[in-house]
C-alpha cells in the first residue's frame, strides 16, 4: 500500500494531444491563434472560458485536442475532472498558459485515483504528459493516493496490526527509527490506548518512528505528529447505531493523514527532526471491553473518568500528546475524526482547527487556504473547561451538556499537552460523501498540503 504508481502521468509524448487551458479574460485572444474552422467550432458551443468547461476539438482524422475552462479558480480542483471526462485512453500535453503546472499535475492526479483493491476498472486510463516544471506534484499526489487507500480500505483487511505495521514500514523506507509497542508495555506506557482496545481480539499498538532530514541537526525543529488510528469503531458499550457505524472503517483516517504528511516531510527531505505516532485500536464490544464509569489512569497519571465509551478517539491521543510533550516539540500536530460536532458545526470540507498558539493557527490557517487546502479556527474556549469535570476522577471524557462537543474534546485534549508546547488539533471528517472534480467519494486526506505548507512557512525552509 506504500507503492502509488501514479500511471496517469507518462513520460513519452508519443500520440499525445494538445491541452489548452483558458480563462475568460483570455479567450479572445487565444481563440486568434486557432484555425479559422476550429475558432468557429468553438465559438458555436458557446465557449465562455468558466470553471470547468471541456470541449474537445474534432478534426478529420479523429481528435486534434481538447480546451479547458478556468474560469478565476487557481486551485488543482478543475484539472481533477479532466480523466473522467476526457476520451478514454488517450495522452494529453498541456499547452502555455495562465496557470500553475504544479496544481495541474497535482489536480489531474487527484482525479484520476481509484481504489481498485477488490474492483478493478475496465476502462482505459487518461494519461497526462509530465511537464518540465511541477514541482511537488508528484510526490504529494503520491502520499494523497497513500492515505485514500489507507481510509477505503474495509476494516477486516486493516485492523491495528496491519496500521501499526504499515507505519513502521513507511519509517523504515526513509531511513526511521521505528518502535512498535503492544502486549504489556503498552499497558505501562500508553494505558488509555490500551484501554479503548482491549475489548477487541485484535490488539491494540502504538508506532512510533523518529526521522532526521539529511540537513537537520540537533538544533532543528522537532515537528511531532500524533494520529488517532481506530480501525473501526462501534462505540464500544455505548454501541453506535447501525448507520453511524458504516462508515467507521474511515476512524483512522487522522493517522493515515499525519502518516501521509510524514510521507511528504520525509520525501522533501525537510531540514526537521521529526516524530510521528500513531495509536492503532479498534472500539468493541466484549467481556473485556470498557464500561462506561470506568476510571483510567493515563500516562501523565491524571485519571479519567469513562462517561462515553464512544468518545475514544481522546483517549487514544490523550497518552500520544503527553508523550510527545516530554519531548518539547516546537510544534505538536494531531489530526483525527474525532467528533461530529466539528461535522455540524463545519460541514463535511471544513474540519476544525484547535490551536493555543494564535503564530501557528495563523500560519496554518493561511497555509490551507493558500493551497486550496481549507479548515476553519475554533476556540480554545476555557468557560468550558469546567464541563468535563468528574466527582472521582480528574476528569471525565465528555460533557454532561450537549453543547459545544469539538471544542469540549479540544479542551480534553489540552489537558495533556505541556502549555509552553505550540500545538495544533484537527478534528477532520476525512471523506467525502459524493464525487466532485479532483474529490472522488471515499477516504480524502484532508489538510495535509495545508499542513505542509505551514511548516514550509513558519519554519522558513
Amino acid at each position: 500500500m506504500l507503492d502509488q504508481k501514479l500511471d496517469c502521468i507518462v513520460d513519452s509524448a508519443e500520440n499525445a494531444l494538445p491541452l489548452h487551458i483558458v480563462r475568460p479574460d483570455g479567450l479572445a485572444a487565444w481563440l486568434a491563434t486557432l484555425p479559422a474552422e476550429q475558432a468557429a467550432f468553438l465559438r458555436g458551443l458557446g465557449l465562455t472560458g468558466a470553471r470547468g468547461e471541456l470541449h474537445v476539438l474534432p478534426c478529420a482524422d479523429g481528435i486534434a485536442g481538447a480546451v479547458l475552462g478556468l474560469g478565476s479558480d487557481r486551485s488543482p480542483f478543475p484539472f481533477g475532472a479532466l480523466p473522467t471526462r476526457l476520451p478514454a485512453g488517450t495522452t494529453w500535453q498541456l499547452q502555455a498558459g495562465d496557470f500553475s503546472s504544479e496544481n495541474a499535475v497535482l489536480g489531474f492526479c487527484l482525479g484520476a485515483y481509484r481504489f481498485e483493491r477488490f474492483r478493478k476498472s475496465t476502462a482505459e486510463r487518461v494519461r497526462l504528459l509530465a511537464p518540465e516544471e511541477m514541482g511537488s506534484a508528484l510526490s504529494h499526489a503520491a502520499a494523497i493516493w497513500m492515505v485514500r487507500d489507507l481510509i477505503n480500505t474495509p476494516a477486516n483487511l486493516l485492523g491495528p496490526a496491519e496500521l501499526a505495521n504499515l507505519a513502521a514500514d513507511l519509517g523504515r523506507r526513509y531511513s526511521a527509527a521505528v518502535e512498535v509497542v503492544h502486549g504489556e508495555a503498552l499497558d505501562r506506557d500508553f494505558p488509555t490506548v490500551a484501554a479503548v482496545g482491549r475489548g477487541s481480539d485484535r490488539k491494540p499498538r502504538v508506532t512510533t518512528f523518529r526521522w532526521r532530514g539529511t540537513k537537520a541537526t540537533d538544533a532543528s525543529p522537532l515537528v511531532s505528529l500524533c494520529g488517532k488510528g481506530v480501525c473501526f469503531d462501534t462505540g464500544g458499550y455505548d454501541l453506535k447505531p447501525s448507520a453511524g457505524m458504516l462508515r467507521m472503517k474511515k476512524d483512522m483516517g487522522g493517522a493515515a493523514t499525519v502518516l501521509g504528511l510524514a510521507r511528504m516531510i520525509m520525501d522533501a527531505d525537510l531540514p526537521v527532526r521529526l516524530v510521528t505516532r500513531v495509536g492503532c485500536v479498534e472500539n468493541s464490544v466484549s467481556g473485556d471491553a470498557m464500561r462506561p464509569s470506568d476510571v483510567i489512569t493515563t500516562r501523565s497519571g491524571k485519571t479519567v473518568e469513562i462517561g462515553n465509551t464512544d468518545a475514544e478517539g481522546r483517549l487514544v491521543l490523550c497518552d500520544l500528546l503527553h508523550a510527545a510533550s516530554e519531548e518539547a516539540p516546537t510544534i505538536l500536530i494531531d489530526c483525527a475524526t474525532l467528533t461530529g460536532a466539528a461535522r455540524v458545526a463545519l460541514g463535511p470540507d471544513l474540519p476544525a482547527l484547535f490551536c493555543n498558539d494564535d503564530a501557528w493557527a495563523d500560519a496554518i490557517h493561511d497555509a490551507c487556504r493558500d493551497v486550496h487546502d481549507p479548515l476553519w479556527r475554533l476556540p480554545l474556549w476555557d468557560g468550558y473547561d469546567d464541563w468535563i469535570a468528574s466527582p472521582i476522577a480528574d476528569m471525565n471524557n465528555v460533557s454532561s451538556k450537549s453543547f459545544a462537543g469539538s471544542i469540549v474534546a479540544g479542551l480534553f485534549l489540552r489537558r495533556f499537552v505541556a502549555p509552553n508546547i505550540a500545538w495544533a488539533h484537527i478534528d477532520m471528517y476525512a471523506w467525502n460523501d459524493q464525487t466532485r472534480p479532483g474529490r472522488p467519494e471515499g477516504g480524502e486526506a484532508q489538510t495535509m498540503r495545508g499542513l505542509f505548507a505551514a511548516l514550509n512557512k513558519r519554519l522558513a525552509f
